[in-house]
């Protein structure tokens, strides 16, 4: 039997290569390294707002991070410092998670992929983290990490996965889930900001707050993509 076949969202901006400055589907090459390192092999799925088909023909769909989310898919207004609307990368990704979790196929939400989660369960989010908890540990400019302690929920899957409740993550968000929605909380950041969130009742529906791809942490991202990939070799 083959490796299994996981589809990854990407961005959809304008980018510049060679000659070329022209919109560009594209995706930070870490996300594909870890999982082919974990053994799958790797699909990327540009933003279409129309069709979700390709989930028919996956084993796993990784939801990776990028812009903030429309507002208006939470019922919030437009605040001053959220990203311009990515309308169709909305629709997109919340499109294919739904159709994931319709076919009972794992997935793994990383940073806003946590967060469109969150919304397509009913859930919304904070719109400028600093103005919630104040100095923020989450990130001190864009592009940039910040270290900080996260807690998980014991017997959950994400503590299962990196064998401990308590560990050092890397974030980069300025935005981050309020309410889950009817999603289950397993992770909080020292802030109480919500870091995990996860479907119990599935096997591998999981989203988290940091950058597992960017980390140099073996148990909390090499743990967290080999989990992934053999859940859905297994699904």
């Amino acid at each position: 039997m083959g490796n299994p076949v996981i589809g990854i969202t990407t961005y959809l901006e304008p980018a510049k290569w060679g000659a070329w400055d022209m919109p560009a589907a594209l995706i930070p090459w870490n996300y594909v390294t870890k999982l082919q390192q974990a053994g799958a092999s790797v699909v990327l799925l540009p933003p279409d707002p129309h069709s979700h088909d390709a989930m028919s023909r996956l084993d796993g769909l990784v939801m990776v991070g990028g812009a903030d989310i429309e507002p208006a898919r939470y019922g919030a207004p437009h605040q001053e410092g959220t990203d311009k609307p990515r309308t169709d990368r909305d629709a997109s990704e919340i499109g294919l998670y739904l159709a994931a979790r319709e076919k009972g196929i794992p997935v793994f939400g990383i940073c806003r992929g946590l967060q469109i989660m969150a919304v397509a369960h009913g859930g919304s989010l904070h719109q400028h983290l600093p103005d919630v908890v104040g100095n923020t540990l989450h990130r001190d400019a864009p592009g940039t990490f910040n270290f900080h302690g996260a807690t998980f929920t014991p017997g959950s899957l994400i503590s299962k996965i990196v064998g401990a409740t308590q560990v050092k993550v890397n974030s980069s968000h300025h935005q981050a889930v309020d309410s889950p929605g009817d999603l289950t909380v397993t992770g909080l950041a020292e802030d109480g900001t919500i870091e995990v969130c996860e479907v119990l009742e599935e096997a591998f529906v999981l989203g988290v707050q940091w950058h597992p791809e960017f980390s140099d942490d073996e148990s909390i991202s090499e743990n967290l993509f080999r989990a992934f990939v053999q859940a859905c070799a297994s699904n």
